[in-house]
């Protein structure tokens, strides 16, 4: 287990919090602010035991430059508005300097800081140590609450962890917890769903999901590659050519380990890439050459609604269709449906499959919603996350 706030001594202490608040914004606007949120209950824990906290996150891709559309400031904004109380923003394009220093230093027990945009500097992303070194000099210990960062071994996510000590907040707790419980202690049968488009980014965690769930539910648009390594005629739908030969050595590896794959039996097939395209149910194995399928048909859904029924655990990555258009938004929300209707436990591993949720409004339905879709997939395949290991164990 690792350590949390709740397990040293705040109180009258500064503590470098590292957050995920890299959050959509149009025209300097926030458009969602599920991440800001996320991190509220740590920081007020912080405020409310006394301690003076200095938060650090990354907003986009500047690429190592100052620029002023990823400024953190509308951040600080909506933080004030979250926490009701006064939220301090240092514009620095160095992220620290002299006058940071002098500021964080002047802090009082319970207020709070937001520094710049970390990725302003280059330093960030490649992990320098002076830089984390110099983020490090601000505090007494570093809280880890960016579960979205933390497969990524940069500065304010894992050097800085070698001058500080370092713990968990609330969100880094509960995504170990939920997702380290269903991969190594899951309520039976543990099903996992795994969607989206692109094989390559799935094929090691579908291996490793391989050797630990009772059924394996494939759906999206990558199920097209494994139809093509089939042999079957899949027309205009979308194809990862490069993982023509993986989804084969896939197939065969779960025919040895005598693991059902379960792929859709029909589709819903359109004649081009549009929500207004003239559309058809077909089986899987008669997708017209012309053709491209963009959601699974009912008799998939039947299907995947049986297994499912009998879930006690259940890990989703990835939709089914194109949710995003309302008339290939079927099958996706039908799984959603089934899960809130379902007594398992249900985990959302971030991403597409998140916002999909968040479109039907049934994302407080869910056990868990992931904040990170890259770090849950990582974690998911069984890797080290450098942003967790870094965090002390109990």
């Amino acid at each position: 287990m690792k350590k949390t706030v709740k397990d040293i001594a705040v109180t009258g202490r500064t503590a470098v919090v590292r957050c995920d608040f890299n959050v959509p914004l149009k025209d300097g606007v926030i458009t969602d602010d599920t991440r800001i949120k996320a991190a509220i209950p740590t920081i007020k824990y912080l405020v409310d035991n006394g301690a003076k906290v200095v938060l650090l996150s990354h907003l986009g891709r500047p690429k190592g430059e100052p620029k002023e559309e990823f400024s953190l400031r509308p951040v600080a904004v909506r933080l004030k508005e979250l926490l009701k109380s006064d939220v301090m923003f240092v514009k620095s394009d160095r992220v620290v300097n002299d006058n940071v220093k002098s500021l964080v230093k002047q802090l009082g027990i319970g207020q709070v800081m937001l520094l710049e945009n970390v990725r302003f500097r280059k330093e960030e992303t490649e992990n320098d140590t002076e830089f984390a070194k110099a983020l490090a000099s601000l505090g007494d210990f570093f809280v880890q609450e960016a579960f979205g960062t933390s497969h990524r071994a940069h500065a304010s996510t894992a050097g800085i962890a070698e001058f500080l000590p370092a713990v968990s907040g609330f969100l880094i707790e509960k995504e170990v917890k939920f997702l380290g419980d269903a991969l190594d202690n899951p309520e039976r049968p543990f099903v996992a769903i795994m969607g989206g488009a692109k094989v390559g980014d799935k094929i090691k965690v579908i291996e490793n999901l391989m050797e630990k769930v009772d059924s394996l539910i494939l759906g999206g648009g990558m199920t097209y590659t494994f139809y093509k390594a089939m042999g079957y005629e899949i027309g205009t739908s979308i194809l990862d050519v490069d993982s023509i030969e993986l989804a084969k050595e896939l197939l065969e590896k779960a025919k040895a380990k005598g693991v059902a794959l379960e792929f859709p039996v029909d589709v819903v097939v359109a004649d081009k890439f549009d929500n207004d395209a003239n559309r058809k149910i077909c089986p899987v194995t008669e997708i017209p050459a012309d053709m491209m399928g963009m959601d699974i048909g009912p008799a998939s859904i039947e299907r995947f609604d049986k297994i499912l029924s009998e879930a006690k655990t259940v890990v989703w990555n990835g939709p089914m269709g194109v949710f995003e258009m309302d008339n290939f938004a079927v099958g996706t929300k039908a799984i959603a449906e089934k899960l809130v209707e379902s007594e398992a436990v249900t985990i959302i591993g971030g991403g597409d499959s998140a916002a999909a949720v968040e479109q039907f409004g049934l994302a407080d339905k869910m056990s868990h919603i992931s904040t990170g879709g890259g770090a849950s997939l990582e974690f998911l395949e069984g890797k080290v996350l450098p942003g967790i290991d870094v965090i002390e164990d109990i």
